[in-house]
């Protein structure tokens, strides 16, 4: 008897911060995994365009019998774009995250998925979960919310562990060096949130919460910290607003 697939988890509309609340930091807890697909589509520009683009460039530079991680996987869709873009039966898939919420439906959407790669899902620190004979790495919007003094160490691993020919996609909330610029970016980003239905209040409340915890850089300081880690060269391959996608290539 065939095994029935699990019934797709229900969309949710984020309404997290439509009401008042008491200020408090951002966690990705279950309420936030229940919405944030559509949390994440209506809050960073571009992201229904970044995420088919991780297949294109997987499958551009997925080398075979490698490693393939996704670090901060959330609910798998770069890890599923990755999955459908590697064509090699003896690479590895990872995705690491250290929310069990984020985990557990991450599971349910890689059940679903239909392709016959399998998927290693970690419920760990990304700071210290194992990598080694990475050919492709992605950090989908992940790096701004890991402490700025641990940066460096973790692109150092994952450039460390990241074959010749190697590449890391690197998503970013950026600043600008220009307090102009970064005054225009913010509210063109704020014009887009409104667009997609949020309320000045939603906005405002969700911009406190992860204000301490979210910190952004700036682009300069992303290239060269890449570069000083041990990647050969980076570039920007798309940009809207403040949020970037950068390709980190390891020399072959």
């Amino acid at each position: 008897m065939r095994s029935k697939k699990p019934t797709p988890a229900p969309q949710m509309t984020d309404r997290l911060f439509a009401t008042e609340r008491n200020p408090e930091d951002f966690r990705f807890d279950a309420s936030v995994a229940r919405v944030f697909p559509d949390m994440i589509r209506r809050s960073v520009p571009g992201y229904t365009t970044i995420i088919p683009m991780i297949e294109v460039i997987t499958e551009q530079y997925v080398q075979p019998g490698s490693h393939c991680y996704d670090l901060g996987c959330s609910l798998g869709a770069s890890t599923l774009a990755m999955r459908h873009g590697i064509p090699h039966t003896d690479c590895t898939l990872v995705g690491v995250d250290n929310s069990s919420a984020m985990i557990e439906r991450c599971e349910h959407y890689v059940a679903l998925d239909d392709h016959e790669l399998p998927v290693t899902l970690r419920c760990e620190d990304i700071l210290t979960t194992e990598l080694s004979r990475a050919s492709v790495t992605t950090l989908n919007f992940t790096l701004q919310f890991v402490p700025p003094e641990k940066r460096k160490d973790l692109l150092a691993r994952i450039a460390d562990a990241t074959l010749p020919g190697g590449v890391l996609i690197l998503s970013e909330k950026i600043r600008f060096e220009s307090d102009s610029e970064q005054n225009t970016q913010t509210q063109l980003h704020h014009e887009f949130k409104r667009a997609n239905g949020y309320s000045d209040l939603e906005i405002s409340q969700k911009r406190a919460a992860i204000e301490n915890i979210m910190i952004p850089e700036t682009l300069n300081t992303h290239k060269q910290r890449l570069l000083d880690t041990g990647f050969n060269q980076v570039l920007v391959w798309y940009q809207c607003f403040n949020f970037v996608s950068m390709l980190a290539i390891k020399n072959s």
